[in-house]
């Protein structure tokens, strides 16, 4: 018949689950920087193949314009976006008022009752 301890030691334990932790978190930052160092390289230039596009200047990007968007339309905007922003804090004065309260005296908050006369 063979013995099956039901209790093991807990620093046993302890050692298991912190090199169990270890192994995990450093684990994850060897993954991590193994793809950061090589995999989005890789992922970049698979990219670049796929599109097929020549890398663009920004002098060569155009600028496409809106006929339809003018001043007024971008003053009203800017006017509802201001209204807005405005509205959202209320002014309140700024007067506290603090009203001072007379406790009336009480033997229970004393101190000197809870000193204890030891001889």
């Amino acid at each position: 018949m063979t013995y099956i301890p039901l209790f093991t030691d807990p620093i046993s334990e302890g050692y298991v689950i912190l090199i169990t932790g270890l192994l995990i978190v450093f684990g994850a930052l060897l993954t991590l920087s193994l793809f950061f160092k090589f995999g989005l390289p890789i992922m970049l230039y698979i990219y670049k193949v796929i599109t097929k596009r020549k890398d663009k200047k920004l002098s060569e990007i155009k600028v496409v314009a809106d006929e339809d968007f003018t001043g007024e339309i971008a003053a009203a905007i800017s006017a509802a976006i201001h209204m807005y922003l405005n509205e959202q804090h209320d002014h309140e004065s700024a007067i506290l008022t603090i009203k001072q309260i007379k406790k009336p005296y009480s033997p229970w908050s004393s101190k000197i009752y809870g000193t204890q006369n030891r001889l």
